[in-house]
């Protein structure tokens, strides 16, 4: 029999020479294989090494998820250079993401807000603001509770505003010249009040403190709000707000009861609460603006133009005032109102003597 001539167990077997060479081959390509695993190994930790020291020893930036998209929301046209004469505001020019400024490219853009409590007169005097060509005050924002979840979502709410790519139709788009919007007390500003005021203070965001001298009537107005939001007594309509005299004439019947046990609490209450409004925001750019003095002389509206650093002009809104009869002939209970007002800080508050 003849014997077959080959490798066996990695050692050649007999046989003439080819074979033997066939073997060899066979034997140092499989130890140049080995070899070139081997260095590939090598290479591979001697990298990962480097890149561990590199991570180890660089400083790299850090900044969040939330404040890139802050980031990516706020742009500014570095082109344009201040016009005009020097202001004590900042000036922006916003690069809108949703379409662009044309012409009014180079147009300063005020930052502002208007604080204020709910039936203080914000609504009102917000239309007379949006009732300018080159204001856009877009609103209650934050009565939806998501966008006050945190600090966070609050902050990249108001950088859509200021950057001017919040569309509704208060906004005037191109030429705006002055941009906010309307923050309730309690929802938000006083929870995140120094997060709040440093981002007011960063961005140079003017403040419009709105408050109601008459906390009394402010109170009624609340209690009648209320009623209607459940009654609906205008065809089974909520309105907060009416357009028409007839409109307000029927909302005016409804006259509250009023907790005289709690009363002077509350007031004081509310009391505190401006004040720490006024204490929190003292490092912004603020002004205190009251409602009965913008009803009653049209020069603070004119101040409240300028302090805006737009060309004043006279305003107007469509709105119709609900309470206009005596408190007497607004409160149910108006003798025991009376009485518990009487001889104490708040006797004032029961004055007739102006019509707001």
């Amino acid at each position: 029999m003849v014997e077959k001539k080959g490798c066996r167990d990695g050692v050649p077997s007999a046989g003439n020479g080819f074979h033997q060479d066939l073997c060899s081959g066979k034997e140092w390509r499989k130890i140049s294989t080995v070899w070139r695993l081997l260095v590939l190994v090598v290479i591979g930790a001697v990298s990962l090494y480097m890149c561990m020291v590199g991570v180890g020893t660089r400083q790299f930036p850090f900044e969040s998820v939330e404040g890139a998209v802050v980031k990516d929301w706020r742009r500014e046209d570095e082109s344009c250079a201040p016009r005009g004469p020097s202001v004590d505001y900042y000036q922006h020019y916003p690069l809108p993401h949703s379409y662009g400024r044309q012409e009014c490219q180079c147009t300063p853009v005020h930052f502002f807000v208007i604080l204020s409590m709910q039936r203080s007169g914000s609504g009102w005097f917000e239309t007379l603001l949006n009732n300018h060509p080159n204001i856009s005050s877009h609103g209650e924002i934050f009565s939806v509770k998501p966008r006050r979840a945190n600090f966070s979502t609050i902050a990249r709410t108001m950088d859509k505003i200021y950057n001017l790519d919040w569309l509704n139709s208060a906004a005037k788009n191109e030429c705006t010249a002055a941009v906010g919007f309307k923050w309730m007390l309690n929802q938000g500003p006083m929870e995140y009040s120094r997060e709040v005021s440093d981002y007011f203070e960063k961005m140079g965001v003017s403040v419009i403190l709105l408050l109601r001298r008459n906390v009394l009537k402010r109170l009624i107005s609340i209690l009648a709000n209320a009623y209607d939001r459940k009654a609906k007594p205008l065809n089974g309509i909520h309105k907060s707000h009416v357009h028409s005299v007839e409109e307000a004439m029927k909302l005016a019947e409804y006259r509250p009861v009023i907790d005289v046990n709690h009363l002077t609490d509350n007031l004081h209450r509310v009391e505190q609460i401006t004040d720490d409004a006024q204490r929190f925001f003292n490092n912004t750019r603020l002004r205190v603006v009251y409602y009965e003095d913008l009803v009653m002389d049209p020069k603070h509206l004119m101040q409240v133009q300028e302090f805006l650093g737009v060309q004043p002009r006279k305003l107007e809104s469509l709105q119709v005032k609900i309470h206009t009869r005596p408190l007497r002939e607004q409160i149910q209970n108006w003798d025991a109102v009376l009485a518990r007002l009487k001889a104490t800080q708040y006797e004032t508050l029961l004055n007739d003597g102006d019509s707001t």
